[in-house]
């Protein structure tokens, strides 16, 4: 099973927490146990697992991204402008496993799951493959 997810940035990079909506589809469709990957399909976003506890997380991530990969760049030379966000969405990567065991994602204690905007605001979509089993 695939399902497309859709969801609405407000700044140009931010991390929102998806994990609440995976975990529904996943107890929605009543999947016991498998895998899911969260896919991303944009050049300018990705997927992340990290801590969901402290927002300064977050934070502190998306400032050091800021420092290794700013926005202006006298050799940059990608005509959108936006390289950086390009440069980010690789180093974050554009999917995530995760097992599912008693119908409940496999998550660390602190762990949730992100979905990474570096290019927004925009309108994204990211996909939920279920692998049962």
């Amino acid at each position: 099973m695939l399902f497309k997810e859709s969801l609405r940035t407000s700044r140009r990079d931010e991390m929102i927490d998806i994990t609440r909506q995976v975990a529904a589809l996943v107890s929605r469709q009543g999947m016991q146990e498998g895998l899911i990957v969260v896919y991303c399909p944009h050049t300018t976003a990705g997927i992340a697992i990290n801590e969901n506890a402290d927002p300064d997380v977050k934070r502190d991530v998306l400032m050091r991204l800021d420092e290794v990969y700013p926005w202006s760049h006298p050799q940059y030379r990608h005509g959108e402008g936006n390289t950086a966000s390009h440069l980010k969405a690789i180093t974050t990567g554009t999917s995530q496993t995760v097992i599912v065991t008693e119908g409940k994602l496999l998550l660390g204690r602190w762990q949730g799951i992100y979905f990474c905007e570096f290019d927004g605001p925009r309108q994204r979509e990211y996909y939920v493959k279920f692998i049962e089993g």
